[in-house]
């Protein structure tokens, strides 16, 4: 594609190096790709429900919350979004 800029692939230790050094490393990271893990506590009934539910709809407890929570998100900034028109 033309004018895309192509990231420059580097190994896990040359990434931390460039990182240590205090250089940009935004050329060599995929933001759009980035994950950030998130420990939850719920009580047992929660778990037993959500096990209950993700079994009907045929997905994993995880996919089934990671569902839900973007469906509120995307249903709450529309809201926000309207409300501000």
């Amino acid at each position: 594609m033309a004018g895309k800029k192509t990231k420059k692939r580097l190994s896990a230790d040359e990434l931390a190096e460039k990182f240590d050094r205090g250089e940009d490393i935004s050329d060599s990271v995929d933001f759009e790709k980035a994950v950030q893990r998130v420990n939850v506590d719920f009580p047992t009934w929660v778990v037993k429900e959500l096990d209950s539910f993700s079994d009907k709809v045929g997905i994993t407890r995880t996919a089934l919350i990671k569902t839900w929570i973007h469906d509120r998100l995307v249903d709450e900034k529309s809201k926000k979004i309207a409300a501000s028109d």
